[in-house]
């Protein structure tokens, strides 16, 4: 079975393939020969190496949180485990966020989950409503005074 790095950077390496119709590394020795040649792909061979630099990342920091887990009793966790754990939170972050950006340079188009991207060239029609009923701000009556000075 593969594990979840495996999988997100099999699926991305897939899509590269499938759009650019070639195997990765005959297209990052494409982009490196040529890197004006084709600007999309110079864009996403350069955003998949970040991508794969913050997969790496991720995966040191789960061995080390692994490691120190295997190291703690399982009741409590003291803060160096803790802020390893944190740091895979980071890691998975910054992972996810590259992996949507090269997702994004092989479709801009393609509909988004989240976001008004969804939604963008959609007639208001079709829109969803908002969550909360809205309206627009009240302004608190004031008093008419001048501008030179203010009425006692």
């Amino acid at each position: 079975m593969l594990d979840a790095s495996e999988d997100v950077m099999g699926v991305i390496t897939e899509r590269i393939e499938d759009r650019f119709q070639m195997p990765l590394s005959d297209l990052r020795r494409a982009v490196e020969a040529a890197p004006h040649a084709n600007p999309e792909a110079t864009a996403v061979v350069h955003w998949y190496g970040l991508l794969a630099e913050a997969q790496q990342a991720l995966d040191t920091a789960e061995d080390a949180l692994v490691k120190a887990l295997g190291t703690q009793s399982p009741d409590v966790l003291d803060d160096p485990v803790m802020e390893l754990a944190h740091q895979v939170n980071a890691a998975v972050a910054s992972r996810d966020g590259r992996a949507m950006v090269v997702k994004y340079l092989l479709d801009p188009n393609a509909p988004r989950k989240h976001g008004p991207a969804v939604w963008r060239g959609a007639s208001p029609a079709a829109r969803p409503a908002p969550a909360l009923p809205t309206s627009p701000p009240m302004l608190p009556s004031t008093p008419n005074t001048t501008a030179r000075g203010a009425t006692r």
